[in-house]
């Protein structure tokens, strides 16, 4: 057996990636590390032990082959325990390459429709020589995990609601710091994110990004809930994808939220703010219609209510909600024509104050640095209007006009920090 490694996680806007190694040596290291000193490859396997077969990408999910590769280690360092590059450290880091063009560094993956944590199972291989403080060194072969970690998702606690006839696991985070009551967040998540993994529903696409200090300080800290459901949200019993507007999971949802609030004393009742992606988009609408004056404001992004059918009381309810439409126009998963946009425009009609939709042309990486293999930023399936969401990209109306309020241009968390609801 060859020596141990830790692997480094963050959650990225295309999911949580392996992004670092860090191999411990006892010995201090002192020149001849390069991106070529180690060979790293990587098989990823199911909880039984057998090398997963998993798509291709995210729309050849018929395609699958087994998932196991080299992985092209993009700068290597002597570093210390936790990975901070030094001098003279006694542990190696290597970095990775990883992305939607490096899936064999995903930590997630689809093999039946919903996302999973799979098993990855690392072998780097020294294949050229580096001194050490003890002299040369060769032969190295790192080939069993000590670890994994992750501060992306230190933050987050799972637990499970008590509604008798269909409990529903969720992660959460709970704000520290001054007394007053601080606003409560919902995000729901898509149809990948379903199953019994808890932590999927926040780690499956950047929800993390809510608890950094940089979104919680536009609220002066606020509460998440990230309810997991075990199919789809938009499973109206039939366990099938369909338009009928119905969820079998409305009074269990509902259930645990009012469960959290109880069971959390600080949060502010007239600051309650939901929001999901795709199916959890669906939800969010499915929640408003059915629950009007609970919440203080909605962020339905890529939303999947089939506008047929919502009502015209429906709508004119709606109507008075705030809520901040996401969508992008070439989403070939959730035509908008059909979904947000045609919802959007019965809003306006029915005199909507309140309301905006940041409607994207297509959903292009602005933050990842990731290229195609001709320098272009990377595109996204049209469908992944959550990444500008996270990356606080939204800050624009239908009109393509910037959202400005007292002065100031807002993005939706900026919009939602300013929302109450009026009783």
């Amino acid at each position: 057996m060859g020596k141990g490694y830790y692997t480094e996680v963050h959650v990225t806007d295309y999911g949580p990636y392996v992004t670092k190694l860090i191999l411990p040596l006892g010995s201090k290291v002192k020149e001849g590390l390069g991106t070529d000193t180690f060979s790293v490859f990587n098989e990823r396997r199911s909880r039984h032990g057998e090398i997963m077969r998993l798509p291709l990408n995210w729309l050849q999910r018929d395609q699958k082959e087994p998932s196991m590769g080299y992985v092209q280690v993009t700068d290597a360092y002597a570093s210390d325990l936790d990975g901070n590059r030094k001098d003279e450290g006694d542990c190696i880091s290597l970095e990775l390459a990883y992305g939607p063009m490096n899936p064999i560094t995903a930590e997630i993956s689809a093999p039946e429709g919903f996302n999973i944590y799979v098993v990855s199972t690392w072998h780097i291989t020294q294949v050229k020589d580096f001194m050490t403080e003890s002299g040369k060194v060769s032969g190295l072969v790192f080939d069993h995990k000590y670890g994994t970690r992750c501060a992306d998702d230190q933050m987050f606690r799972e637990s499970e609601s008590h509604y008798k006839e269909l409990p529903l696991r969720y992660g959460y985070f709970v704000p520290q710091g001054k007394q007053e009551k601080k606003p409560l967040i919902i995000w729901l998540h898509g149809a990948g994110e379903g199953g019994f993994e808890t932590r999927i529903a926040y780690t499956g696409n950047k929800v993390t990004c809510m608890v950094t200090d940089e979104i919680q300080s536009i609220f002066d800290g606020a509460y998440l809930f990230v309810p997991q459901c075990p199919t789809m949200w938009m499973d109206d019993g039939s366990h099938e994808y369909g338009n009928s507007g119905k969820s079998m999971y409305t009074q269990a949802l509902k259930a645990a939220i009012d469960e959290f609030v109880d069971n959390n004393p600080g949060i502010d009742r007239n600051r309650i703010y939901i929001g999901g992606d795709s199916n959890g988009g669906f939800m969010t609408m499915r929640m408003c219609i059915d629950y009007p004056d609970f919440f203080a404001a909605a962020f339905p992004v890529c939303e999947a209510l089939w506008d047929e059918a919502i009502t015209d009381a429906q709508i004119d309810a709606l109507a008075h909600l705030p809520i901040w439409f996401v969508h992008a126009k070439n989403d070939p998963v959730v035509v908008p024509d059909k979904y947000a946009k045609a919802t959007y425009e019965r809003l306006v009609k029915a005199g909507a104050e309140n309301l905006h939709f940041s409607f994207f042309d297509r959903i292009v990486d602005q933050h990842m640095g990731w290229k195609t293999a001709d320098g272009q930023p990377y595109e996204y399936v049209g469908h992944f209007a959550w990444i500008p969401l996270f990356n606080r990209d939204c800050n624009f109306d239908f009109d393509g006009k910037e959202v400005v309020i007292g002065g100031k241009v807002c993005d939706v968390y900026d919009w939602l920090a300013l929302q109450k609801r009026t009783l």
